[in-house]
């Protein structure tokens, strides 16, 4: 059976390994396995969008609101937006791949950073989009301004803070570059770590309604998945003009959020005091793991996420180390499918962390 020829150059994005597949493989008691390898929340969601959700299970053989008032309202006033500047995602992937429908096709070409969120050439490759990287491995923005210059691209991704390395953009300086970017190519910022770059470096703060007031040409993304703990319940967003929204609402299937992931989306807004703690624990439990690199003669990316790159050193292997760990019932992400000798570690709690600690240098 023959399928689209743009397939064939498409690798399978290969998410974090689940819990259940470790406890099948190894035979090691899931209470027993720490996962550190896809950015959630290690303390998981509030308790309160706990609560609300468990109140509404009794309504699962209903539609969810289609219009998705309640959190777009949430959003528009926690954002000082519109709510016509707002699209909702199953993940900000989902406004991704909208993105990469309405503006690209054989003959566009999209520039991304030469290390960066893997699909965002995973969808442009689904339409036979020309990718074009950059070669340094933090976001320059001088760089992308020449290759900008050449190629002129349909669609440009900037990744801040970036995953998976974790470094951020300066906000000046990426306000800067955009207003040199012409009318018609579409920036994307995707902001799926700004709230813990916000609490570590106000310079790299990034707010949707600067992005809207200022330019018809640019959507921000951001996500329930990280900071809010709420990355199985898949809610993402898109905030931009009016004009971008109402092109991508287009490409957006009917019924696309459950009533249990807006519910919890809602409530999740108005617990700030839970994802402020959430990210306190994040940088102050950073602090160990930036000793931990200096202490092995390991470098570390400074970080303005919830994880940590770690890059080995010539003799260390990143595929080893995670293997090694994995056996031992800890998974992390091994970033050699990245080209990069490195493993990508979620922030845990602190006891997560101590056995982090434990169990690495038996492998260095």
């Amino acid at each position: 059976m023959e399928f689209n020829k743009h397939l064939e150059s498409i690798k399978t994005y290969e998410a974090g390994k689940p819990i259940e597949l470790v406890v099948r493989e190894f035979g090691i008691d899931p209470k027993d396995i720490i996962k550190l390898a896809s950015n959630e929340n290690p303390f998981g969601c509030s308790q309160k969008v706990q609560d609300a959700v468990s109140k509404i299970v009794k309504n699962m053989a209903l539609y969810p609101d289609d219009s998705m008032l309640k959190l777009k309202n949430a959003l528009a006033k926690r954002f000082g937006v519109d709510i016509k500047n707002l699209i909702i995602g199953s993940g900000s992937d989902q406004v991704i791949e909208f993105i990469v429908h309405a503006k690209l096709d054989e003959d566009s070409t999209v520039l991304m950073n030469s290390v960066t969120f893997a699909m965002y050439e995973i969808y442009a490759k689904q339409v036979g989009a020309k990718i074009v990287r950059t070669a340094l491995q933090e976001h320059d923005l001088d760089e992308f301004y020449a290759m900008y210059q050449e190629h002129k691209p349909s669609v440009i991704f900037l990744c801040t803070p970036n995953n998976p390395t974790g470094d951020a953009i300066d906000a000046k300086s990426l306000l800067e570059f955009i207003a040199k970017i012409d009318d018609e190519t579409l920036v994307v910022i995707d902001g799926a770590y700004m709230e813990y770059a916000i609490a570590k470096d106000a310079s790299k703060k990034i707010t949707p309604k600067e992005i809207v007031d200022r330019f018809d040409n640019v959507i921000y993304l951001g996500t329930f998945s990280k900071a809010y703990g709420l990355g199985g319940m898949r809610v993402g967003y898109g905030v931009a003009s009016s004009s971008i929204i109402d092109a991508l609402y287009k490409l957006r299937p009917p019924f696309n959020i459950t009533t249990l992931s807006l519910e919890a989306a809602s409530v999740a807004l108005e617990d700030e005091g839970f994802v402020q703690e959430s990210i306190e624990n994040n940088f102050n439990e950073m602090k160990r793991y930036e000793e931990f690199a200096s202490a092995n003669s390991i470098e570390i990316i400074q970080s303005y996420t919830n994880f940590v790159t770690l890059c080995l050193n010539k003799g260390q292997n990143s595929s080893q180390l995670a293997d090694s760990l994995l056996k031992k019932g800890m998974i992390v992400r091994d970033l050699s499918g990245y080209g990069l000798n490195a493993v990508r570690v979620t922030v845990g709690t602190p006891a997560q962390n101590d056995r982090f600690f434990e169990l690495t240098p038996q492998f260095l």
